[in-house]
């Protein structure tokens, strides 16, 4: 059975339409995960006045309003709310143009779920642009078909485009940079149209410019992207060097300002040490080896299901996807696709085995940070590399290679969207909701922001809700305190216990056994559910306790 070029280009673009209904689609079906809510924070400019709780109750609406913008009512109001809004970002290991993006959006359309995530979404439909652009420029129109098609169904792409973090971005202008600084090559190697090509000259200068700037200020490590630019200028239009040069010195200049004041005082407040290890030479070896396949696993297949997987089977798939980019890469080889297939490793491999590198001589290990997160701007490269091998190795069944990878892509994602669900803290706004009037206690073994804040935004604040957030070695004895002082003051508890409460440890049985103790004495259990997520941090214990008539 033969399959057409123009059936082929209708599934491709049938691809990419599906790409944009996931987004659309998914951009509120799932709650805000632990940074995200955080990311949400730093938005509003209030971050500054969060308290880690006490160990007093505070009633769960004081960390509610730190999820708006602050009430403005002039002018000089605004301009204090994004003076704390920088220094609130001063503690961030992240540069400001995201927050910045996020600050402006909020203002416009709100915080809900659907309003905070579109801007993401719209920089992961740019990218989708940007990707059909370089390819078509690289491969022609099946190629940036195809290119686009594979980013917008790519499951781990997918998930940071519905993510209000700053990797979607991130592979925005890592990707408009990369067909900025192609196109501006071609423009200056082609013979073809000299003098009708300093317009378009200057637009793609322009747009390397800006979008290299901005990949810097939205992720540090964009800086790798300067080196892997220069490399690509060498091998592609050494005689023009310090035209490029100028150009990306250009982009360095215009982040300046911020360097200067603001990466200053986040280099202060950085935790250098934070991904370091005392493992000995040989098994830091084995783990640098480890986190370079499991990225390479997570990126090109896995996606989100990466974060309930054992760490084996993520390896060996892995270890599996590299065989395959090696296959690719030989092919090309064979064929004699030599300038497109190291196009493809500098913009894909070449950046990651620099950041293996710079892990190795500086005894870290960030590559398989988040699930790879750290390193999600050779997601473009790599993909490319396996549109560049289906479009120029002549395989035999080139448009089955095609159809393989899209229903392959498609069933992950469908997996994904339609068998895991996130709404832990729904379910306990549903709880709250049945006696909307209720005093209500809630006590959590976890001070994390992310969990305080997830609950602060979903739960109902009409009610009157108080929480009591502790430790798991501390949450016992001053439950007690509080409730031998109050012993009329809360009709109902709910008891979540974290199976991961992040800056601590979680509960022991016997610490357990502590809660249940002080609980049983003035309140009945009425209920007792398992609260689970998409990875660990969204798992909880929930007990709801009504007090003894």
């Amino acid at each position: 059975m033969k399959i057409s070029t123009k059936t082929i280009n209708i599934i491709l673009l049938a691809a990419i339409a599906c790409a944009v209904i996931f987004r659309i689609m998914n951009l509120s079906s799932r709650e805000f995960w632990y940074d995200e809510v955080l990311s949400l924070l730093l938005s509003t400019g209030q971050k500054l006045r969060y308290q880690t709780p006490q160990d007093i109750p505070v009633t769960l609406d004081n960390y509610t309003r730190l999820l708006s913008l602050p009430v403005e009512n002039s002018f000089s109001n605004i301009l204090v709310t994004f003076e704390s809004f920088l220094k609130g970002l001063m503690a961030e290991p992240h540069p400001f143009l995201f927050f910045l993006e996020q600050h402006f959006w909020l203002r416009l359309w709100g915080n809900s779920e659907v309003a905070v995530r579109s801007i993401i979404v719209l920089f992961s439909l740019g990218s989708l642009g940007c990707a059909y652009g370089l390819g078509k420029k690289l491969l022609g129109f099946q190629g940036g078909l195809l290119f686009a098609a594979l980013l917008g169904l790519n499951p781990y792409y997918l998930f940071h485009s519905l993510n209000v973090r700053m990797y979607g971005s991130l592979v925005f202008w890592v990707l408009l940079s990369s067909w900025s600084l192609v196109e501006l090559i071609s423009l200056n190697t082609s013979e073809i149209n000299k003098s009708n090509s300093k317009l378009f000259k200057i637009f793609w200068i322009i747009l390397l410019i800006f979008s290299a700037a901005s990949g810097f200020m939205t992720f540090y490590y964009f800086v790798v992207f300067f080196l892997v630019f220069a490399t690509l200028v060498l091998y592609l239009d050494r005689q023009r060097w310090w035209q490029y040069a100028l150009y990306l010195i250009s982009s360095i200049i215009i982040t300046i300002p911020w360097l200067w004041w603001g990466t200053r005082q986040q280099l202060r407040n950085a935790d250098l040490g934070r991904f370091s290890s005392k493992d000995g030479f040989l098994a830091a070896m084995i783990k640098h080896l480890q986190e370079f396949l499991d990225v390479l696993g997570i990126h090109l297949l896995l996606g989100d299901w990466s974060s309930i997987l054992p760490n084996f089977i993520i390896t060996i798939l892995g270890f599996l996807v590299f065989i395959g980019l090696l296959y690719c890469s030989y092919s090309l080889y064979k064929n004699n696709q030599i300038e497109l297939l190291n196009i493809a490793l500098l913009l894909g491999l070449f950046p990651l085995f620099l950041m293996l590198m710079i892990d190795i001589i500086t005894g870290k290990f960030t590559l398989a940070f988040g699930f790879g997160r750290s390193v999600i701007f050779i997601l473009p490269g790599c993909l490319l590399l396996l549109v560049i091998w289906i479009e120029k190795a002549g395989i035999k069944f080139k448009n089955f290679a095609i159809l393989g990878l899209l229903l392959l892509y498609l069933g992950i994602n469908i997996a994904d969207f339609s068998l895991r669900s996130r709404q832990m803290f729904h379910t306990v706004a549903d709880i709250i909701n049945q006696q909307p009037n209720t005093p209500t206690l809630i006590i959590m073994n976890s001070q994390a922001w992310g969990h305080v804040l997830r609950l602060a935004y979903y739960l109902p604040t009409t009610s009157p809700i108080s929480l009591l957030a502790q430790k798991s070695n501390n949450l016992s004895p001053i439950l007690a305190e509080n409730l031998s002082e109050n012993t009329e003051q809360y009709q109902r508890i709910l008891w979540l216990d974290s199976q991961r409460p992040v800056w601590g440890k979680p509960s022991t049985e016997e610490q357990k056994g502590e809660v249940k103790t002080i609980l049983d004495n003035g309140y009945n259990l009425e209920s007792s559910q398992r609260l689970v997520g998409t990875w660990e941090l969204d798992n909880f214990d929930l007990n709801v306790y009504e007090k003894k008539i």
